[in-house]
């Protein structure tokens, strides 16, 4: 099995935590990789801007789970400020 590498975003790399929650989740990781390089900074920027680690996980999971229902982009966020 050839292990391939998970894409990051335009500005941000692909955090560790978020690597591991779509290296587990086939769906999510297929959602993930089809969705465009500026569309993942967005969902990266929106998980590295939280203080709390305990808010950070929240994101991660949330990434994960509305990947899968179609989302293309966190919802109700103003985006990425370091684009």
């Amino acid at each position: 099995m050839v292990k391939r590498a998970i894409p990051g975003g335009v500005v941000h790399s692909l955090p560790a935590d978020l690597r591991k929650a779509l290296a587990l989740d086939p769906a999510a990781l297929a959602k993930w990789q089809d969705i465009t390089p500026l569309a993942r900074n967005e969902w990266i920027c929106w998980i590295i801007s939280v203080k709390k680690p305990e808010t950070r996980k929240q994101h991660v999971e949330r990434t994960r789970t509305e990947l899968k229902e179609g989302m293309r982009r966190p919802c109700c966020w103003p985006g990425c400020p370091h684009r």
